[in-house]
């Protein structure tokens, strides 16, 4: 392979490229640049040709009109080895161009403003450089193509020892293809939001998603595992959580972190959640931090041995002293208290994920995906909890205060837990929870099972409606005073018959919470 004798370098991003040009001059490289990059070149003593001197062809149109032009991409496409390719390039005036260095206008950053418009967002959207970098990639064998600053050194070190590897223009090639996919789909998804009707689903979807790290292990010890995140993901998910102290975390964990704070979030009054295989196995309300712990954890100590542990108020030391008599997994929160870090120092395995902030739970635009096999199921986020004036008292008693706002707790609650879902909750305190179950009525009595306090006097939820009323009986020979389901079953009248029967006051919701 030949060496590198001439370059085009255009870009947005100009970390470390003016010290990579100083180097490129050092080795005789010569250096064709457009607008600011040639500025900065030039005023840091690096001699370049203007590309609209080249060309002779000006800049025009605001920059829009300015390396979309057969001089430069003959450069760059031109294929060494072709003899035609050679003679065209003689009979033209067309020089080779060797190595291509550009990065995008910023688009991901311009949208990611909250005062962006649709102008600024359209004007950002980058022409000739994904050109140019497409070129380039398709004849990496005569051409580098360089997209990221990181790969600048490594790069410069080859081009100084007289020849780019294959294998390195083969992966700049295979990256700069994956730098531009990712770049148009950050377009897509953002024009998709802009014009896309809510109530559907774009025809062709384009989810850019950028890894972030690697992880330990996946599920399983046997699996391999990465996390990345989507465009501009909000401050209230949990990819955005900062690690503070601790190994690190697990593809087991990061679904467990997720359901944990995306739990505690719903609740404008303080709570805790303890989850374990991604279902809640306590949960409490309350302002007493401390307590609000110590009540969540009691739900089920022996499934909270190992746990994960969210909060929606920063964390104190009080709080801090309780957590770490009991090995907890991982906890997240808004902050922590700096005497409580100084705690958590000395448990070096207990991960700690601080949020940047609460946030919105609001996420338009975005969407739940599952992956099946050869395939992918894509539906709407379940940001639903309950709406007010579509509540409805279905039975002959009616709920008193206390037993409604517990109802709208275990209501919450419920919506986290896996399918089939049943919840015993009082005085804003979980008390028992059946998950998974394959009936509804085995829900209930796995909750029962798992209370370690009475239920006399609590209320029950269910995340869907009830087939039969045998779910009822089992609440009622418990103590069960109050139920909110959805509703919409077609023996609704006969488990409204069973709640009149026992006196239990009945809440329909409208809204069905399954979680698969």
């Amino acid at each position: 392979m030949k060496p590198i004798q001439r370059a085009l370098i255009s870009v947005s991003d100009k970390t470390g490229i003016l010290e990579f040009a100083l180097e490129l001059q050092k080795s005789g490289v010569e250096i064709l640049s457009t607008g600011g990059t040639a500025d900065l070149l030039r005023k840091g003593g690096v001699p370049v040709i203007q590309v609209s001197d080249y060309t002779g062809f000006p800049e025009m149109m605001d920059g829009r009109i300015k390396t979309l032009h057969p001089r430069v991409h003959g450069g760059i496409l031109a294929r060494r080895d072709v003899p035609e390719h050679v003679k065209a390039m003689e009979a033209h005036g067309i020089r080779p161009i060797d190595l291509v260095v550009i990065n995008l206008y910023p688009f991901e950053q311009t949208v990611a403003r909250k005062d962006c418009s649709l102008e600024d967002a359209i004007e950002n959207i980058d022409i000739g450089g994904p050109a140019m970098i497409r070129s380039a990639a398709k004849n990496s064998e005569d051409v580098v193509v360089l997209v990221n600053p990181d790969e600048y050194g490594p790069v410069l070190e080859e081009i100084k020892a007289g020849v780019v590897t294959l294998e390195t223009r083969r992966r700049l090639c295979r990256d700069a293809f994956a730098h531009t996919a990712r770049y148009d789909s950050l377009i897509s998804t953002y024009l998709t939001g802009k014009w896309q009707v809510d109530a559907d689903f774009p025809p062709l979807l384009n989810q850019p998603f950028e890894k972030v790290q690697e992880l330990r292990y996946g599920e399983n010890p046997h699996q391999s595992a990465a996390l990345y995140k989507e465009m501009s993901p909000l401050p209230s998910e949990i990819v955005s959580a900062k690690q503070l102290q601790g190994k690190e975390l697990s593809f087991n964990n990061f679904i467990d972190l997720n359901a944990a704070w995306e739990l505690v979030k719903e609740f404008d009054k303080g709570a805790v959640a303890i989850i374990k295989h991604t279902n809640p196995c306590g949960v409490a309300q309350g302002e007493d931090q401390l307590k609000t712990f110590i009540v969540a954890r009691e739900v089920d100590p022996i499934s909270a041995f190992g746990g994960i542990l969210g909060f929606n108020r920063l964390v104190t030391i009080q709080t801090a002293e309780e957590i770490v008599k009991n090995f907890v997994e991982v906890v997240v929160a808004p902050g922590f208290d700096p005497e409580a870090l100084k705690l958590f120092a000395a448990k070096k395995n207990v991960r700690l994920m601080q949020m940047p902030e609460m946030g919105s739970t609001a996420n338009a635009g975005k969407f739940d995906l599952k992956r099946i096999g050869g395939g992918l199921l894509v539906q709407s986020q379940d940001l639903l909890t309950y709406v007010e004036d579509q509540l409805k008292v279905a039975s002959e008693r009616k709920p008193d205060d206390r037993e409604m706002e517990d109802m709208k707790f275990a209501w919450i609650v419920a919506k986290h837990v896996k399918s089939n879902a049943i919840v015993y909750a009082k005085d804003r305190e979980i008390l028992g929870i059946g998950a998974g179950q394959m009936s509804r009525v085995d829900s209930a009595r796995v909750a029962v099972e798992k209370a370690r306090k009475p239920l006399q006097g609590a209320v029950m939820a269910s995340d869907a409606f009830f087939p039969f009323r045998d779910s009822i009986d089992e609440a009622a020979k418990n103590g069960i005073t109050s139920i909110i389901s959805p509703g919409g079953s077609i023996r609704d009248e006969e488990v409204l018959q069973a709640a009149n029967e026992h006196k239990i006051a009945m809440l329909f919701t409208g809204t069905r919470h399954f979680k698969h």
